[in-house]
């Protein structure tokens, strides 16, 4: 388990500083809001990810795996399939099941409070990808918790999963923009920038649209893909019409108690 804490680890800031130093050669938008206040409550939000991650489950979600592998649970654990093939199958189904949860937490009132933590960020970059709050990260790794008891999940899936899962947060958050001949083809596999930065449009429709993290195939699949925002890619208005300033959507404050206002702050932190 600390050979795979430290790969997990090694995984995650390898693809931030990348993406982080691509977005700084080549970025694909300027920032409405100064990249020292948005960092600020982005990183900060991450912390407390990390520390909530802790406390619920404070030995990851491998002990989970080690116990259902012990006791014989989950489906996975039942069928006769080579080690390869439940490792594969295992993986798909976990990034299906967080594609579903994403969907949830739009459909779901109480739970969007929660998300739109996330969506109010007003620009898009790496950090955005990292943007939770910390009683939606909580959430998530229950969820994760049941699926990989239920499915009986092996470990080397779940090490696989999180920093696939971890990674295309953070790649598909980036302000880049792929050369079209790279994009097109590219979305028919992974979720790219241009297809999740839709996902974060002020247009409802859009935001209702193109939940996958990291296999695109889940929007096509179960028909929440859209193809092209209405303004376009250069067009696109990001983050949420309610949280137009920088008071309203960035602030250690302000992100931390934003589900439980009904309107946003009118004060910076």
């Amino acid at each position: 388990m600390q050979n795979e804490a430290w790969l997990r680890m090694g995984s995650f800031l390898t693809v931030l500083v990348i993406m982080m130093l691509w977005e700084a050669i080549l970025p694909n938008r300027v920032s409405p809001v100064a990249r020292s206040k948005r960092w600020l409550s982005n990183f900060f939000l991450v912390f407390c990810g990390a520390l909530v991650g802790r406390l619920f489950v404070p030995a990851g979600l491998a002990f989970v795996a080690i116990f259902a592998d012990n006791m014989q649970f989950g489906l996975l654990n039942i069928l006769s399939m080579p080690d390869w093939l439940v490792i594969s199958l295992a993986v798909i189904i976990l990034d299906c099941l967080i594609y579903w949860q994403h969907r949830l937490f739009h459909r779901v009132p109480i739970l969007w409070r929660l998300h739109k933590v996330h969506h109010a960020d007003p620009h898009l970059d790496a950090s955005t990808g990292l943007r939770f709050h910390p009683i939606e990260i909580a959430l998530s790794l229950l969820v994760k918790a049941l699926g990989i008891l239920i499915l009986g999940v092996p470990v080397e899936a779940i090490l696989i999963f999180e920093i696939l899962l971890n990674g295309s947060a953070i790649f598909n958050h980036s302000n880049i923009k792929l050369p079209s001949w790279l994009e097109w083809p590219l979305r028919k596999l992974v979720v790219t920038q241009a297809m999740h930065r839709i996902h974060h449009s002020q247009v409802v429709k859009e935001t209702d649209s193109n939940y996958g993290f990291c296999l695109s195939i889940w929007d096509r699949l179960f028909n929440s893909y859209t193809k092209q925002a209405e303004a376009g890619d250069d067009g696109l208005k990001l983050g949420l019409k309610d949280y137009p300033n920088e008071s309203s959507n960035t602030g250690i404050g302000t992100v931390l108690l934003m589900p439980f206002r009904d309107k946003p702050s009118n004060h910076s932190d």
